[in-house]
Order: structure tokens, then sequence, then C-alpha cells
């Protein structure tokens, strides 16, 4: 058994009391833009550190992402909530990524904001 193990479990477990007041308010509100990736990123903590024989961070790691899922699910705005929400924001992502290709290239809708702004 490796000390960081417990070292990576500790940390998990902070992460999990830090998040559980967000989980338990019901008039917070988290973007999914937050939640999702935080939510993956635990899970693949938590796959990595089973892979290299690391228990207790695996676990921790999967409370973690856990967490966050409750988050991305139930405390996100929007007008569905449980896990559609998911769904939701995956099925939006090839429209938020041509949008943020349109705004580096300077024809997004930023662009004409900014362009309007500007003739004023």
């Amino acid at each position: 058994m490796m000390w960081q193990d417990f070292v990576f479990l500790a940390g998990s477990v902070l992460s999990i009391t830090f998040l559980a007041p967000t989980v338990r308010d019901p008039t917070a509100q988290v973007p999914l833009g937050s939640s999702v990736p935080s939510m993956t990123v635990g899970t693949v903590y938590s796959f990595t550190y089973a892979t290299m024989g690391m228990t207790f961070s695996a676990a921790g790691a999967l409370g973690v992402a856990t967490m966050w899922s409750l988050i991305a699910c139930y405390r996100s705005p929007g007008p569905v909530s449980g896990p559609q929400t998911i769904a939701r924001f995956v099925a939006s992502l090839p429209g938020r990524a041509r949008d943020s290709v349109a705004d580096m290239l300077g024809s997004g809708p930023s662009a004409t904001t900014e362009a309007e702004q500007a003739a004023d």
C-alpha cells in the first residue's frame, strides 16, 4: 500500500465535503460548462487510479465524480432536471464549438456586437 493513496483519498474527501452544500442547496445554479468537465475528470482519475492499484484514491475520485454528476443533473440552470441535462449539454457541444470557431475567425455573434458597438 502506498502512502500517496491516502493523500489522494484525503483530497477527495475534502472535495466531497466542500461540494456537499451545493448538492443540498436547491437554489444553487452551477453551469454545465463547469460541472460536466469536472465530473468527467473525476471519472477519468478514478479509472486511472484503479488501474494503478490505488483503490482508496479510485474510490475517492469516484465519489467526487458522483458529486459533480449530481450537481450537473440537479443544480444546473435550465428547463430540464436530471440526467437529461448532461445529454442536453453533450448535444449542444457541436454548436458551441462552431460558435467558438466563428468567434475566433471574427464572424461569430460577438464579432457583430463589437462592430455595432464600434459604429456607435
